[in-house]
């Protein structure tokens, strides 16, 4: 009898960074960095530019072998794995996707099914299912005769959202994926990515620059800096004003927002705004000509 070696049968999550190096060329990023991602979480993974944030996702996702250590996928060194095998399990959407020239929506989205296809299996009812479910879900269906290229910034997310939605992959990592887009586009794909994870059970991984956004949405937060994990956890338990500045260097004050009961980090003014007022005031009546001055 063959005993499988899978971390979800000892109680460890089915994703997992075990003490890698990371870089690239010569160029070390992370060194003995270990990250465990909670199953069924939307983790969300912040810090400040290069401190191997997209790095660490990259390596997740099996784009990066680490120098050292070892990523873990059900208890198996992710490298090992057959990419097939992988892309069914652990969906990616990267920080720029570029969609073949002419490619209609329901052409792009259908390509999410490839996982699944081999000699015995070729498209089926299943697959033409599964690919007007992952439109419906994104927002996409009525674009789905439309060129991918003819979209904006939103509506593209949205269908490569669709897309690696059709693999049906119980993990997905997002890397940026409010990158380029206006606010309204940033909350809508913020709430269609907290909506599969709450509704699917799905475990999300995400990479985002907006510290009040991540704060909003995750349900597992891992902070940053240097190539190493400074703190995790449910936002509302570590986010405070001296993580902040330790790992951004930005002062602030950690208040509760208003509309999610979330923690909402507002950053220190240089100075403040009335005593500034009063200092550009005070300097004008002084250039002024002795004559124009009020008695």
């Amino acid at each position: 009898m063959t005993t499988r070696n899978d971390d979800t049968s000892t109680g460890r999550p089915r994703l997992r960074a075990d003490a890698v190096t990371l870089g690239y060329d010569r160029r070390v990023i992370t060194e003995k960095l270990s990250v465990d991602i909670p199953d069924h979480s939307f983790t969300v993974v912040v810090g400040p530019n290069a401190c191997g944030k997209s790095t660490l996702l990259r390596a997740l996702a099996r784009l990066l072998k680490p120098a050292q250590g070892r990523v873990l996928l059900d208890g198996r060194t992710i490298g090992s794995l057959p990419a097939k095998a992988v892309a069914r399990t652990l969906g990616l959407l990267p920080q720029t996707s570029v969609a073949p020239d002419g490619i209609t929506v329901a052409a792009l989205v259908a390509r999410g099914r490839y996982p699944h296809q081999g000699l015995l299996r070729q498209w089926s009812v299943e697959d033409e299912q599964v690919v007007a479910e992952s439109m419906a879900a994104t927002g996409v269906a009525e674009l789905a005769d439309r060129q991918v290229d003819e979209l904006s910034g939103g509506q593209r997310q949205r269908v490569w959202i669709a897309m690696a939605l059709a693999q049906r992959t119980p993990l997905l990592l997002l890397d940026e994926p409010t990158t380029y887009l206006d606010i309204q586009h940033q909350i809508d794909v913020l709430d269609l990515c907290a909506g599969l994870h709450e509704e699917g059970g799905r475990t999300l991984v995400a990479v985002l620059h907006d510290l009040n956004q991540a704060a909003r949405y995750a349900t597992h937060l891992i902070a940053m800096r240097d190539g190493r994990v400074e703190a995790e956890g449910p936002p509302a338990e570590i986010i405070t004003a001296e993580l902040v500045e330790r790992v951004f260097g930005v002062r602030c004050r950690v208040i509760e927002d208003p509309e999610s009961g979330t923690p909402l980090v507002v950053p220190a003014a240089r100075r403040p705004r009335t005593a500034a007022a009063g200092v550009t005031a005070a300097s004008a009546a002084a250039t002024r000509p002795a004559a124009t001055r009020a008695p």
